[in-house]
């Protein structure tokens, strides 16, 4: 490690050797590592530990209860599959399904001065058929149907 001393001034020096003197002396007042190491271990090991599972190195040995805590990482929100809604008209492989960051050929056309929207790919035609019935159709009909049902047997 190097310190370049030149640019510093006799007060910061003093400063710096007073500061490093400091550091000396708890640094040589401290017990030595290898020693706290072996009292670390032996204290683990006393307590059915290793030294490892203590300092977060590997999973905590099998118990007959689950370990007090935060419960694990909750999964996504998983999202469905969405067909891509704009397309390069440069590379028509790349598309983008308009979730998430701008790809980066879509970004670099709008900055250039192009619209989102230039990019969009047509909308294939709806079929003829008919869409189908809705619940909320369905349980309403059916509200009235009952309505009338009782209405009609009240005035019997």
């Amino acid at each position: 490690m190097t310190i370049d001393l030149s640019g510093l001034s006799a007060k910061q020096l003093g400063a710096l050797i007073k500061t490093a003197k400091k550091q000396q002396t708890i640094v040589a007042k401290r017990t030595p590592i290898a020693k706290v190491r072996t009292q670390l271990a032996r204290l683990a090991k006393t307590h059915g530990y290793s030294l490892d599972e203590v300092l977060g190195g590997a999973a905590p040995a099998k118990r007959g209860r689950k370990a007090a805590g935060k419960p694990g990482p909750k999964p996504g929100r998983k999202l469905g599959k969405v067909p891509p809604k704009y397309r390069n008209p440069a590379n028509a492989a790349e598309t983008w399904t308009g979730r998430g960051k701008q790809p980066r050929w879509l970004a670099e056309q709008v900055s250039k001065g192009k619209k989102v929207e230039d990019f969009l790919i047509a909308a294939p035609a709806k079929s003829a058929a008919p869409a189908p019935a809705k619940k909320t159709a369905k349980k309403a009909a059916k509200k009235v149907a009952k309505k009338a049902s009782k209405s009609a047997a009240s005035k019997n």
